[in-house]
């Protein structure tokens, strides 16, 4: 007959189970999929999906084309004063650098158009507009602004609550912010032409000093616009922002804004004859549509910081100005 364990030997095995049955108990179960810290506990399909759900609620196609007719009335005026502005900075061809990108990033009739314009209207103003005619440009150039923060008013699921004149007043500070970080930049450009002559001309115009500049050039350009998103989406939408929520969406419209830019107008290039369908009005269509697309690309940056923040613990929920204070309850 088989004899029975002792006492002793069923308090092993016992205890050995235990032991095993714990560890067990203290490994992760098995998942397929991995979360992010980065997304806030969702995974990568859930961030997705809940991002095409937002997206499709706030129906930002139909936003992106209001902004674009709006972006295009305020456009030309924010160009105007732009221009108006050079002959006063210390800086020789700033405009010349502005309207070099202009033709790199717009389709060639738009641009053209565009440039031709800008060009015609600053020619005998530059000095006479600095008058009581740039109250009127700043307040047409502010109107692209004012429709850029109710669009992203919607992102975050609060109504307007700002009095008219206060809203407006951030919209005109934010127009003007934008002309003087157009112009630093552009500045900057220019200098760094400068400093090539310099460095070339006393040791020589190398392939490495030639694409280093080239490099510079752009390095700048794409923290002008990065910057430009950062600016919109932390003081534009009538809620109290942290840095750390606006900071993935605009590196996500910045990047989709050049990559969506420079595939537009190899479209229009190649493609998409405009001024063939519409005539004399093919520029403007062609312009309309990359503003157009520059109206999904900051509605889509929105998006996603809104998604990832209502999903923070430490953020705001749908519909809050600030953490745990509902839109409607902030003082008028």
């Amino acid at each position: 007959m088989r004899r029975a364990p002792t006492k002793s030997a069923m308090a092993r095995r016992q205890a050995w189970s235990q032991i095993f049955r714990g560890h067990r108990a203290a490994a992760p179960p098995p998942s397929t999929h991995t979360r992010c810290s980065m997304f806030h506990g969702m995974t990568t399909r859930q961030f997705l999906r809940e991002l095409y759900q937002e997206i499709s609620r706030d129906n930002i196609s139909n936003g992106a084309a209001v902004l674009g007719f709006y972006l295009t009335l305020a456009v030309f005026p924010a160009a105007i004063l732009t221009m108006a502005l050079i002959p006063y900075l210390p800086i020789p061809r700033v405009d010349d650098a502005i309207m070099d990108l202009l033709r790199q990033a717009l389709p060639q009739q738009a641009a053209e158009m565009f440039t031709g314009v800008v060009e015609d209207v600053t020619q005998d103003r530059s000095g006479g507009l600095l008058s009581f005619g740039i109250l009127g440009t700043i307040w047409a150039t502010s109107t692209g602004m004012y429709a850029v923060m109710q669009q992203l008013n919607a992102s975050y699921k609060v109504p307007e609550g700002r009095p008219f004149v206060k809203a407006r007043l951030v919209a005109i500070g934010l127009s003007i912010l934008f002309v003087v970080l157009v112009l630093l930049a552009f500045s900057m450009i220019v200098l760094g032409g400068v400093v090539q002559d310099w460095i070339g001309n006393r040791f020589g115009f190398s392939q490495a000093l030639l694409t280093f500049f080239v490099v510079l050039r752009w390095v700048i350009i794409v923290l002008a616009l990065f910057g430009a998103f950062v600016i919109t989406y932390y003081y534009a939408p009538n809620t109290e922002q942290r840095l750390r929520y606006v900071l993935p969406g605009s590196v996500i419209g910045a990047l989709v804004l050049i990559v969506a830019s420079g595939g537009f107008a190899f479209y229009v290039q190649n493609f998409g004859n405009y001024n063939a369908v519409y005539g004399s009005i093919g520029a403007v269509i062609a312009l309309m549509l990359w503003l157009y697309i520059a109206g999904l690309t900051i509605l889509l940056g929105s998006e996603v910081n809104a998604l990832l923040e209502h999903h923070s613990s430490k953020g705001k929920s749908k519909g809050e100005r600030a953490p745990g204070v509902k839109a409607d309850e902030q003082p008028s």
